[in-house]
């Protein structure tokens, strides 16, 4: 378990580090218009590569969830216990918040740098594109269920061998190309805690929605994901 726990911990420390390091360093590096900077579909790119390489290195010690909404998803889709849930989650919040510092640092190492909403995630005010709570919270139950249900096909022991984390890496990216307008994206609650708890906006007010919503969905995801397949034996590999 304790080999488990780090695996977790590191996973979900490298999708906070890679994706929002690339939302606060790189989407506008040299500001507004400059072609060096990544973009909407930069980051995008960048979470889904995360998850595709975490989940290669480490999907084989602990199933590479990196995400309580995919560990609360697989425990309903009958997947995971009971009893390693919170450990889980507990390791993906330490991990989530010490990637959240360690940006920080980096960050802060800019003359001038100041924090902002430094990719946090947020509604109304703080949704990049002025998105109400109610589609916030929509886009982000509903995103959670299709991720979980992807890696719960992903994952099944019918599936092609060894594919789980690409298909996996391509969904996240995807998610992320409709939701970011909306709200920045989360689908997963320790991404959002790690990084809120070092903005400069009221994100830690709004970090309620971005825990309820995802774990709704992933609940969602796993019950309907179980509910299809005729063979739940499959093998946990790669999520995110």
């Amino acid at each position: 378990m304790i080999k488990k726990l780090a695996a977790e911990f590191l996973g979900t420390f490298w999708l906070v580090l890679g994706g929002c390091g690339s939302a606060v360093l790189a989407a506008k590096f040299g500001g507004d218009g400059n072609p060096l900077g990544i973009g909407f579909v930069g980051v995008s790119l960048a979470f889904g590569l995360t998850v595709l390489t975490g989940a290669y290195a480490f999907g084989h010690i602990s199933g590479g969830h990196f995400n309580p909404a995919v560990s609360f998803g697989l425990w309903a889709g009958g997947r995971f216990p009971t009893k390693d849930l919170v450990p889980y989650i507990a390791a993906q919040v330490v991990g989530a918040i010490f990637a959240g510092w360690i940006l920080f640092q980096i960050a802060s190492g800019k003359p001038g740098f100041e924090a902002g909403g430094f990719a946090s995630n947020g509604y109304g005010e703080l949704s990049p594109g002025g998105y109400s709570v109610a589609a916030a919270f929509l886009v982000e139950v509903v995103l959670t269920a299709v991720f979980v249900i992807i890696i719960m096909g992903a994952t099944h022991r019918l599936a092609p061998v060894g594919f789980a984390p690409i298909a996996i890496g391509l969904g996240l990216t995807l998610i992320h190309l409709v939701s970011i307008p909306v709200t920045n994206t989360s689908v997963n609650p320790a991404r959002s805690t790690g990084v809120a708890l070092f903005a400069q906006t009221a994100a830690l007010s709004q970090l309620w929605l971005f825990w309820v919503a995802p774990i709704l969905g992933g609940l969602l995801g796993g019950v309907i994901y179980k509910w299809l397949g005729h063979d739940n034996r499959a093998n946990v590999v790669g999520t995110g």
